[in-house]
C-alpha cells in the first residue's frame, strides 16, 4: 500500500480558445505529491492553474504531458477513480431535488448498495450539519447550505482521497469554520484531503503542508513553518512624543493618527530607533517583531512571475 495518496510529475496543459486567439499555457510543468492522510492545501491567485489542476486530477480534461497517480494506480482507472471524494467549486445543483433525493441520486450513480444507501445518507448528512433541512428542495437552500450538501456528495463513498476545489469560496465565518470542521474530522478519520484554495487563513489553520502555485508551476511547497521565516524580518513601533518626520533612523514606513505615531524599520535599524526614540524622550506603547507571513511569501511570487 503507498503512503503517497496522490502524485502529479511534469503536468502540462494548453487552451486553445479559438482560430484568432493565442493559446494559453495554463499548466507549465506542475509537479508535487501529497502523503497518506496529509490535509495538503493547493494555495494560489485566481487565474495561477488550481482549477485546471484539479479537473486533470479528475479526468475533466486530459494534460498535454505528464503523469498523475491516485494511491498508486493511474487516475484514468477506474479503480482510482472509487478511492476519490470530489466537490467541484461551482457544485451543479438540481433545484426541484431535495438535499436527501440529490444524495440519493448521486449514491446510485456511485454504485453503492441500495440497501444501505439511505442510512448513509443520513450518517453523512449528520457529518455536514444538514439533517434538519436536508428534505427542502436545493432551490430554497443558501451558499452555505448548497456547499454542505455538495460536501456530503463528496464524502458519500468514503473515499480515501477527498478532493476539494475552494470549498470555502463565497462562505460567511460560520460556514468557512464548519466547512474547516468537517475536513479536520476527516483527516482525523484516515481520509486524505487536498483542496485548492485562495483564502490564507484556511491554510494556515488547518494543513499539514502547502504547495503555492502561481503562473501555473509550483513555485514553493512544505509546512507553513518551513515556508515562512521565524526570524524578523523588521519591526512595528507605536509611541507617542515625538513625530516620525523628526527622526533620523531609516523608516520603511509610518503613520500618524490620534496622537500617536506608528513605525516600521528593518531588523538593522531596530537598535538605532529604540536608541533614538530614548535620547528624544518618546513614550513607546508598542514593539511588535514582524515576520514573514504565507501571504508576504505568496505576493512575492506573484509580483516575481509578472502575472
Amino acid at each position: 500500500m503507498t503512503d503517497i495518496q496522490l502524485s502529479v510529475r511534469d503536468l502540462q496543459k494548453t487552451f486553445y480558445p479559438g482560430l484568432f486567439e493565442a493559446s494559453i499555457e495554463v499548466l507549465k510543468g506542475l509537479s508535487f505529491e501529497v502523503a497518506r492522510g496529509e490535509i495538503f492545501g493547493f494555495l494560489g491567485p485566481n487565474g495561477a492553474g488550481k482549477t485546471t489542476t484539479i479537473k486533470a486530477i479528475t479526468e475533466i480534461i486530459s494534460p498535454d504531458a505528464g503523469e498523475i497517480t491516485v494511491c498508486g494506480l493511474p487516475h484514468t482507472s477506474l479503480e482510482a477513480k472509487k478511492r476519490i471524494g470530489f466537490m467541484s467549486e461551482s457544485p451543479y445543483i438540481y433545484r426541484h431535488l431535495t438535499g436527501r433525493e440529490y444524495l440519493r441520486f448521486s449514491g446510485e450513480l456511485l454504485g453503492l448498495e441500495r440497501s444501505g444507501l439511505a442510512d448513509r445518507i443520513s450518517g453523512v448528512l449528520d457529518q455536514v450539519g444538514m439533517a434538519g433541512r436536508a428534505d427542502r428542495t436545493m432551490g430554497t437552500y443558501s451558499k452555505g447550505m448548497l456547499q454542505r450538501v455538495a460536501l456530503g456528495q463528496a464524502l458519500l463513498g468514503e473515499p480515501e482521497l477527498l478532493i476539494l476545489d475552494e470549498p470555502m469560496s463565497g462562505l460567511d465565518p460560520v460556514g468557512r469554520r464548519d466547512v474547516r470542521d468537517i475536513i479536520l474530522n476527516q483527516a482525523a478519520a484516515g481520509v486524505t484531503v487536498f483542496f485548492s484554495t485562495h483564502i490564507i487563513p484556511d491554510v494556515e489553520m488547518i494543513c499539514d503542508r502547502v504547495a503555492i502555485i502561481v503562473d501555473g508551476r509550483v513555485q514553493a511547497i512544505g509546512a507553513v513553518s518551513e515556508l515562512v521565516s521565524e526570524e524578523p524580518t523588521s519591526y512595528e513601533a507605536t509611541f507617542v512624543g515625538v513625530v516620525p518626520s523628526d527622526l533620523r533612523a531609516p523608516l520603511e514606513a509610518h503613520h500618524v493618527a490620534s496622537g500617536a505615531s506608528w513605525v516600521r524599520v528593518t531588523t538593522e535599524n531596530h537598535d538605532r530607533l529604540i536608541q533614538e526614540l530614548g535620547d528624544r524622550g518618546a513614550k513607546v506603547i508598542s514593539l511588535e517583531p514582524v515576520r514573514m507571513t504565507l501571504e508576504d511569501l505568496l505576493m512575492r511570487h506573484y509580483e516575481e512571475s509578472g502575472s
